[in-house]
């Protein structure tokens, strides 16, 4: 364990030290840098370590993670945060620290070789599927789409237009993170659509190594950031693998080990994620009463929500139209609501919420791309959904009847005219 320590931790503070740069801190509450600084100065000043210096290196890794726990609520989301506490994990496996023990004076006792976990060659665990043969119910998948302006499906199927400009985390389990970028799509307006994601997928006891994707606006690449298309040295380092489908447009990630699959789309400009999930994996959250921030899971914040249903008050729909109209920016096509209609039903004919998304999207944008964004939406929804009868989702009314059914149509026109006006604002 002497040289060993000091050189993988060095190594994990590179590694660190590149998502700092890539996603350098914003002012807030968060401590991670905090936590980082002590835990290089007490590691840093011995560059040969012989058993008690191994001891002071695992207790100062307790400290660490003990740092990261403390400042675990306001760090929500932080990317260098995430990677802190699972480059933690590692360090404690690799060298033999317990998770037990003192965070300021070492523990004079010394570990037996290979006792630190226990290993199985069983391929059952780098098989999510697999390991529920001896289970008498099979897992229940769920779904998660982002795309276009954007548009969020939830895990529950709950669906939603959001404005969520800059960094959002969309995924925030014990398996695995996802974030995305939102930028603006015209200059001056409030419609974004996301140039930027990134995945990590952590160790994984015997199957994978941690191992993070990116991927940016007219960058798609088919390989980790490491270069690698798998989970790394590990038994079941095939239980994760990217295939490319379309070069520079469409790659595939199997996660086997969790039993996931997520695809990731560049159309026109802008990227578009789906994703699907077993409920159990979904819900392995350390403390769920603080994954506000997980939008799959909980929705987009209500402020950061586009509700059509607030906006069908004609007389709304006169103030806005007179304070807002004028001040439009221009788009690179003028739709009207016929047009955008007709452009959309030639890829989506049935008249749902991705039939919506398009319209809404063309009438805040002016780029046809976004009608290929919600068709391609919907393929990856037909391909990953488990319940084929919910497909197809449609904007929840209130009181609507069958007789209403004209009157809510231009009831939901009107509603999509004020937001378009508000988002382009």
């Amino acid at each position: 364990m002497g040289r060993g320590a000091e050189s993988t931790a060095l190594g994990f503070f590179q590694i660190l030290l590149g998502f700092l740069c890539i996603f350098p801190p914003a002012t807030s509450p968060c401590k991670i840098l905090k936590c980082n600084s002590e835990f290089w100065a007490a590691t840093s000043s011995s560059p040969h370590l012989g058993t008690e210096e191994a001891l002071e290196f695992c207790t100062a890794l307790r400290a660490y993670a003990h740092c990261t726990r403390r400042t675990a609520r306001t760090c929500r989301g932080d990317l260098a945060y995430h990677s802190a506490v699972h480059g933690i994990d590692d360090l404690m496996v690799q060298h033999n620290c317990s998770k037990d023990g003192p965070t300021s004076q070492p523990r004079l006792r010394t570990l037996p070789p290979g006792d630190s976990q226990e290993r199985s060659d069983s391929p059952e665990i780098c098989h999510y599927e697999k390991s529920f043969h001896k289970h008498s119910t099979p897992p229940n998948y769920t779904h998660c789409g982002l795309f276009g302006d954007p548009h969020l499906r939830t895990f529950t199927d709950n669906f939603q237009t959001c404005k969520v400009q800059g960094a959002w985390p969309l995924i925030d389990n014990n398996y695995l993170n996802v974030q995305v970028t939102n930028t603006p799509v015209l200059p001056g307006s409030r419609a974004t659509a996301t140039t930027k994601l990134t995945i990590i997928f952590k160790s994984f006891q015997e199957c994978v190594d941690q191992k993070v994707y990116q991927a940016e606006m007219d960058e798609l690449p088919a390989a980790f950031a490491d270069g690698s298309k798998n989970g790394g040295d590990k038994h079941g380092a095939n239980s994760l693998k990217i295939t490319e489908k379309v070069s520079g447009q469409h790659i595939e990630i199997q996660a086997k080990y969790i039993g996931t699959t997520i695809v990731v789309r560049q159309v026109g400009r802008y990227l578009t994620f789906a994703v699907r999930m077993p409920e159990e994996v979904v819900n392995a959250v350390e403390d769920r009463d603080n994954q506000g921030l997980y939008l799959c899971l909980r929705g987009c914040p209500l402020n950061e929500q586009i509700d059509f249903q607030t906006f069908h008050s004609a007389q709304a729909a006169e103030g806005r139209a007179h304070r807002k109209g004028p001040s439009l920016p221009p788009s690179p096509e003028v739709f009207t609501y016929e047009t955008a209609m007709a452009k959309c039903r030639e890829k989506l004919p049935v008249e749902d919420l991705y039939f919506q998304s398009c319209v809404f999207d063309l009438l805040t944008t002016g780029d046809v791309n976004f009608t290929l964004a919600a068709y391609y939406a919907f393929e990856d929804v037909k391909m990953l959904h488990s319940n084929k009868d919910k497909l197809h989702l449609y904007e929840r009314t209130r009181d609507r009847g069958v007789g209403n059914t004209a009157a809510s149509g231009l009831s939901w026109a009107l509603g999509l005219s004020l937001v378009v006006l508000a988002c382009l604002s």
